[in-house]
């Protein structure tokens, strides 16, 4: 009796891009609607500043930059800077 297999689907490989976005915004903290903070360096060497933003919007989320950090907020809330 021959086994019938599934064919295979075709799904885009998971690059490191991928992996760290799924990380960052599966943290507790993104996943209640709170703010998490990762370094300016680490956004442009793993994902590069276009994808970043493609991202934020592509989710209502809003984040800021200051002192080598950024911070994101995970919620569609406005973001007012007071001073």
């Amino acid at each position: 009796m021959e086994i019938q297999r599934p064919v295979p689907t075709y799904q885009r490989p998971v690059t490191r891009a991928d992996a760290w976005l799924q990380t960052l915004f599966e943290a507790k903290a993104a996943r209640e609607g709170r703010i998490i903070r990762r370094s300016i360096e680490d956004v442009e060497r793993l994902v590069g500043w276009h994808r970043f933003q493609a991202e934020l919007t592509r989710r209502g989320f809003h984040a800021v930059e200051n002192a080598g950090q950024v911070v994101i907020f995970c919620n569609a809330e406005p973001v007012r800077v007071i001073r």
